[in-house]
């Protein structure tokens, strides 16, 4: 199992400017943000994500907020779920990538739920149709497992893309550790509730609401007393 803490500075170097690359193309478009409009500017814009870096293949993770509208009478509601995108390339050589052969898999906010509470000995399955209520339903069929190691020693990551477009069956593989899963687990719980869009609710609530008045007394008051 090869390990990120292997790499060599130069080789990391040349990885992380790659995966750069493709994380700012990615976010660019799959970001609900951006939607509105094809001529907003990214100026100003934050791009985060993490990676896990093995040997047959990379993982990536990154959240994408939820898209909002507003309707006739002037308030603004949500049309559609944020989700948090898992991007599979699968490896061609010694810590080398196929940028473009990259897989995503979006992570609906209950199946968050489900990785975020699994045990040392749980697993999780979902299933994917990209296309479905559409005329192309069943021609792409995803599933995402995710599965305990033996011993214990943290999961597998293994992701299934059935394509009868172009008759191909994809198949990858990322082995997560403990720590990695820690990390995935703490940062998937920590978005959820942006995901759901809960965070611009609250953050509404508090900026309408008032702030309380403090009687504060005339500085003379303390000098006679």
């Amino acid at each position: 199992m090869q390990r990120l803490s292997g790499f060599s500075v130069s080789r990391a170097r040349d990885v992380k400017n790659a995966l750069l690359f493709n994380s700012f193309h990615t976010q660019h478009t799959f970001s609900t943000a951006a939607a509105e409009s094809t001529q907003e500017s990214s100026v100003g814009r934050k791009f985060a994500s993490y990676t896990i870096f093995k040997g047959k293949a990379a993982l990536q993770a990154y959240p994408v907020l939820p898209k909002f509208c507003t309707t006739s009478s002037g308030f603004s509601r949500m049309e559609k779920n944020g989700v948090v995108m898992l991007v599979f390339w699968p490896a061609i050589g010694t810590r080398k990538y196929d940028w473009e052969k990259k897989q995503y898999f979006a992570l609906s906010p209950t199946e968050v739920g489900s990785l975020v509470s699994l045990g040392p000995s749980d697993s999780c399955e979902f299933f994917h149709d990209p296309s479905m209520k559409s005329s192309a339903e069943g021609q792409i069929k995803k599933s995402l497992t995710i599965a305990p190691a033996n011993g214990q020693s943290g999961y597998f990551a293994n992701l299934s893309v059935m394509n009868n477009l172009t008759k191909t069956n994809e198949r990858l593989t990322v082995a997560i550790t403990k720590a990695e899963f820690a990390v995935l687990r703490t940062a998937c719980s920590y978005v959820l509730p942006h995901i759901m869009g809960w965070d611009q609710v609250i953050g509404q609530e508090k900026q309408t609401q008032p702030k309380p008045v403090v009687d504060r007394p005339h500085p003379e008051f303390e000098w006679s007393r």
